[in-house]
């Protein structure tokens, strides 16, 4: 059985969205578990409940302390706990872009309209002033600016001739608690997805100079266009059960090196000698900008000198 993705929840509040989370995390054949709660508010209700539950928890109050030196105790936390990835659930703290960029891809949020619209605060109020038809809750990518990452899903909820912002944001409350943790789990399990990885190597290499695809010993296969290959995706070759991205490396020297830093993600591949190197692509943290420059360096040792040029510095 393939391991779970480690998930954070961060909040301030009562922990209603936090518990929808964590419930469906013990729904049989879901991808994530929450591995710590984590506060500003050192006496919000979600903490009594995370525990209750028997998740790990940790606040430090923000008063008196800079937004970044804040930041930086919640973030070791984070990183203690393991986690991979935050699921913000009513956190009412603004994000520095620092802490943002340090999560980058690994931190959703769920915002109570269907955005674009009503970025925000007083979303509920404002749908119903502006006279639209439906309200609703977005999942979405964190990203610097607020409420503006790429979404992964909405629900639109119905606005009646006599809703008041509270008794909308009751109904799109339900809405939330159904979209949140199912939006987080299709997120989570994307990163160990043989058929996604290979889609993420594949952008990557064809980007580069003259190259084309094709298939050999049953993997997808890269290469400078009538020319050597450089990058090879492993998917369960030979039942290994790994899913890895192949490359071209300087020699035995570096592949050792690579391994004894870290031998769950780097491995030497099956017939393949001492110039290649396996990446594990599906540990579900994967630097996608590593990927990107192991492949260029591996296209490098392959492609003609003409090519070369066009990616010098």
């Amino acid at each position: 059985m393939a391991a779970k993705a480690r998930v954070a929840v961060m909040l301030s509040g009562n922990g209603t969205t936090m518990s929808s989370l964590l419930f469906h995390s013990r729904l049989p054949g879901c991808p994530y578990e929450i591995v710590l709660v984590a506060s500003n508010a050192p006496e919000a209700r979600g903490l009594a409940i995370a525990r209750a539950e028997g998740i790990p928890t940790f606040a430090h109050g923000h008063k008196g302390l800079e937004r970044e030196a804040h930041e930086a105790i919640i973030d070791a936390a984070l990183r203690e706990a393991g986690a991979e990835y935050i699921a913000l659930a009513g956190y009412m703290r603004v994000l520095t872009e620092g802490f943002v960029d340090k999560w980058a891809g690994r931190m959703v949020n769920t915002h109570p309209s269907l955005l674009p619209k009503f970025k925000g605060l007083h979303t509920h109020a404002r749908a119903i002033e502006a006279g639209e038809t439906h309200g609703g809750c977005s999942v979405h990518v964190v990203v610097p600016e607020l409420d503006a990452g790429p979404l992964l899903g909405q629900i639109a909820v119905h606005i009646l001739p006599d809703d008041s912002p509270d008794s909308l944001e009751r109904r799109v409350l339900m809405a939330e608690y159904q979209l949140y943790p199912r939006m987080l789990a299709d997120y989570v399990r994307r990163e160990r997805d043989p058929e996604w990885l290979a889609g993420k190597v594949r952008e990557r290499a064809l980007a580069l100079p003259e190259t084309d695809e094709s298939t050999s010993h049953g993997m997808p296969c890269f290469g400078v266009t009538k020319g050597k290959k450089f990058a090879y995706v492993s998917l369960d070759h030979h039942g290994d059960g790994k899913a890895a991205l192949l490359v071209k490396i300087s020699g035995p020297d570096e592949q050792a090196q690579l391994i004894d830093m870290d031998p769950e993600r780097y491995y030497r591949p099956a017939y393949f000698g001492d110039g290649w190197v396996g990446i594990r692509l599906d540990l579900g943290d994967t630097d996608w900008d590593a990927i990107g420059d192991r492949l260029l360096g591996s296209w490098q040792m392959v492609a003609p000198r003409r090519l070369r040029e066009r990616t010098d510095p």
